[in-house]
């Protein structure tokens, strides 16, 4: 947010609209970087992305400067993006095949995919969501512990854990795929 953000964010809540309209634009690009970042899948997050900008708009007045407005922007995307997480998973549960199994839509990453976090979308989708969450904030965003407990409304030392436990796994999950590439290779080898 520019300098001037404090007298825009007071205006939109007197409730100008071209202050508000400012503020969307501005927070936009951030917000759907949560978004994206925390779903990894593009439909989804352009509709967290609507989501958390609506209550963007819904509760601006009751933004009352506690922590930073970008962290308060923060927090909204974040729960936008978990809650649209959850109704996809809901919606995946929904379908189901022939035999009634519930359908498996897990993805995985080839060595070369790593090196763009982009490309690590399919590794986080694995990860339990309040690991995803945590990683995303961190290592994504490059939040700060501090402002992460405060947007998630944990204790430091849980998002710490969170964070830990996050890279833990997706160090497994980048074990497991470097030794099925490995069999893989080999197999063509013999």
């Amino acid at each position: 947010m520019t300098s001037n953000s404090s007298d825009r964010i007071e205006r939109a809540k007197r409730g100008d609209r071209v202050a508000l309209e400012q503020i969307l634009r501005e927070v936009h690009p951030l917000v759907h970087n949560v978004c994206r970042r925390t779903l990894s899948n593009e439909a989804d997050a352009e509709d967290a992305t609507q989501n958390a900008l609506i209550n963007i708009v819904r509760n601006i007045e009751r933004f009352d400067g506690r922590s930073s407005f970008t962290t308060w922007v923060y927090r909204i995307a974040t729960n936008a993006a978990i809650d649209e997480g959850r109704r996809r998973q809901r919606r995946r549960l929904r379908v189901v095949d022939d035999e009634r199994d519930v359908v498996d839509e897990s993805h995985t990453a080839s060595q070369d995919q790593v090196d763009d976090a982009d490309q690590l979308a399919p590794l986080l989708r694995q990860l339990p969501e309040d690991y995803r969450v945590a990683v995303v904030l961190r290592d994504v965003m490059d939040l700060e512990y501090d402002e992460i407990a405060e947007i998630l409304g944990v204790p430091g030392g849980t998002v710490r854990s969170r964070i830990a436990r996050g890279r833990a796994r997706l160090a497994e999950l980048l074990g497991n795929q470097t030794a099925a590439n490995e069999r893989h290779i080999q197999g063509r080898d013999a």
